[in-house]
């Protein structure tokens, strides 16, 4: 299922995302703790001094009391001291919270990711969802951390600030208090605005990096037919697109930031005048005007601070939603409540059984139509046929990428939904056309899927691979790092690798999808020894564009169009002159060798 952006954009104001981050949060009391602390002592400290200065102003200035003046100096230098350890401490616990936080919640995105089926992956770019594992998270590591700790300590600071207003002089606060409604209300709405526009600049820089990602994992595609130029300007036409949507959100947070400070000093500024009048009429002291002030300024500038913290808060906010939407995402491949077992040891039979099938992001275009067959234990079939026949498609169904519409795939007897995807594709090895090879070292890629394989074991599955020679002339052998996707490592190592990574796991069913296609004519001829013998034990399942791999199948399906239309070995099927003899002919000297091959 696709990610719904303008639902989400939608729903925005109706939700608190943020508030999705407290299980996370509550984990790390400790840390909430010592940041709580050490909040509540700059805070407290803080409001401290404006008594600290009332009372210069009334006892040591007017009464010229240096003594009393030089205590209180003394006693200032001293809640310095305190401020200045409290606010490191402050630092400490609510930055290493944040960094914990979304530590934990990047490596939960990522388990979840790799639960999801590869239906998901079929409509959601990849960059994409790089993004919201990447800048999104860094979006809430802030809010976390820096930007949660600014908003609680300017919340404490105004309330308190209000408060020792309201003991300082209850008249001024009077009128301070009804500014307040004044200026929070336009905030919110302010911050709803800048919410929705961050959220938009997010999925913008989101769209911006999946191109990038796509770009440049094809960079020899892209230089090879010197599209250069189109690429950089197809992102540079995505990053400008990022840009204007991240200028909408800035000048809405200016927009939010200017209003607050014009209305918070504003209001500020309109009251002190009213206790100037005071002072002057001397119903209060000029210390007290002093300690109303610097309370007043403490409450404003917490509420412009917040403002601020506000629109952070909003960008996280959408950040938080995006990762929300992730999360909430299901696979559509799940495990049984109660899963079948399969019998040991393995019997390597596999069956297909009626099957119709149709990707989801093509439903109404089928991929396969009532296609049945068997596969005895030990057996090799061999499965060819014209691009698009549905040839891969069975190997996705039988591994349980995807389920079939109508019709039932079994292993050993059972229905491949009834068994756990983990205990299903314990059972089958694939080696596929299109090779995966990890930047990790040449060990840690063949043993991928094998935990805890020896090098031993490792060196042995090289050595029926063809591949130990060549892994044993590199820099660092077996150790050796090849590079993200393998670059360091031709087609055709990369293809012995995989080989290799196949015969390690030593499953009971084997799935070769062009196994051998990217290797030269004396590496195919070792690897295909190597895996004549890997075959003989198993049961394995062979698509093949060129024929000549096919020859000692002991059965040869040939699709088109979804359908099994031919049933044999190359022989029979050649004596018949049907699609497999047209594709013989082609490969095969216009047919005279292949129908040689018939007598054999």
């Amino acid at each position: 299922m696709a990610i719904d952006n303008d639902k989400a954009v939608g729903a925005t104001r109706k939700v608190r995302p943020l508030a999705g981050l407290l299980p996370y949060v509550k984990r790390y009391r400790g840390l909430m703790a010592g940041a709580a602390v050490c909040l509540v002592a700059a805070a407290l400290t803080t409001l401290t001094l404006p008594l600290a200065v009332r009372r210069m102003i009334d006892h040591g200035f007017s009464n010229s009391d240096s003594a009393f003046i030089n205590t209180y100096f003394a006693m200032l230098m001293v809640l310095a001291i305190v401020l200045a350890l409290a606010s490191a401490g402050r630092y400490f616990f609510v930055i290493t919270l944040g960094e914990r936080v979304v530590a934990d919640i990047r490596r939960e995105v990522f388990d979840h990711i790799t639960r999801l089926s590869p239906a998901f992956f079929d409509v959601n770019q990849s960059g994409e969802i790089v993004s919201r594992l990447t800048a999104d998270t860094t979006q809430i590591k802030s809010a976390v951390g820096a930007t949660a700790s600014v908003a609680l300590r300017n919340i404490i600071l105004c309330l308190g600030a209000i408060a020792m207003m309201v003991y300082t002089s209850p008249k001024l606060s009077s009128l301070v208090l009804m500014a307040i409604p004044v200026i929070v209300f336009p905030l919110v709405a302010f911050g709803r605005n800048v919410r929705r526009r961050s959220r938009e600049a997010q999925d913008r820089l989101a769209g911006a990096s999946a191109y990038a990602s796509e770009a440049i994992g094809a960079i020899r595609t892209v230089q090879a037919f010197n599209g250069e130029a189109t690429a950089m300007a197809r992102y540079g036409s995505t990053v400008e697109d990022a840009y204007r949507a991240a200028r909408g959100a800035i000048t809405a947070r200016s927009a939010l930031t200017a209003f607050a400070i014009t209305m918070i000093f504003g209001s500020v500024v309109a009251v002190l005048w009213f206790g100037a009048q005071d002072v002057l009429a001397g119903t209060i002291s000029p210390g007290t005007l002093g300690q109303f002030l610097l309370y007043s300024v403490f409450a404003a500038g917490s509420l412009g601070a917040l403002s601020e913290v506000w629109g952070e808060l909003s960008q996280a906010a959408g950040a938080a939603e995006r990762l929300s939407e992730l999360l909430q995402e299901q696979p559509a491949i799940t495990e049984p409540a109660h899963a079948k077992v399969l019998p040991q040891p393995a019997i390597g039979r596999v069956a297909f059984e009626t099957v119709h099938f149709a990707y989801p992001t093509r439903p109404l275009e089928k991929s396969l139509k009532g296609l049945s067959f068997a596969v005895e234990p030990g057996q090799t079939v061999a499965i060819v046929g014209p691009s698009g026949a549905g040839k891969s498609t069975l190997f996705s169904l039988l591994l349980r990428f995807y389920d079939p519409d109508n019709g039932t795939v079994r292993l050993d007897g059972i229905d491949i939904r009834d068994l756990s995807p983990r205990g299903l594709r314990s059972r089958v090895a694939i080696v596929p056309q299109d090779v995966t090879i990890f930047a990790a070292t040449i060990h840690e890629n063949i043993a991928f899927g094998t935990p805890g394989a020896t090098r031993v074991a490792v060196e042995a599955a090289a050595s029926a691979a063809q591949a130990d020679t060549f892994i044993r002339a590199m820099p660092d052998g077996y150790d050796t790092p090849v590079g993200e996707r393998g670059i360091t490592l031709s087609g055709g190592q990369r293809q012995r690798i995989a080989i290799a990574r196949a015969i390690l796991k030593d499953a009971p069913v084997l799935l070769l999808d062009e196994a051998t296609s990217a290797l030269d004519a004396e590496s195919e001829t070792l690897v295909q020894t190597a895996l004549d013998g890997l075959m003989r034990t198993r049961t394995t399942l062979v698509i093949a564009h060129r024929l000549a791999t096919v020859l000692k199948a002991d059965r040869i399906l040939v699709m088109d169009q979804g359908r099994i239309v031919e049933d044999g070995t190359h022989a029979s099927l050649v004596r018949q002159g049907g699609l497999y003899a047209r594709l013989a002919r082609l490969q095969f000297d216009h047919g005279a060798q292949a129908l040689n091959f018939a007598s054999l």
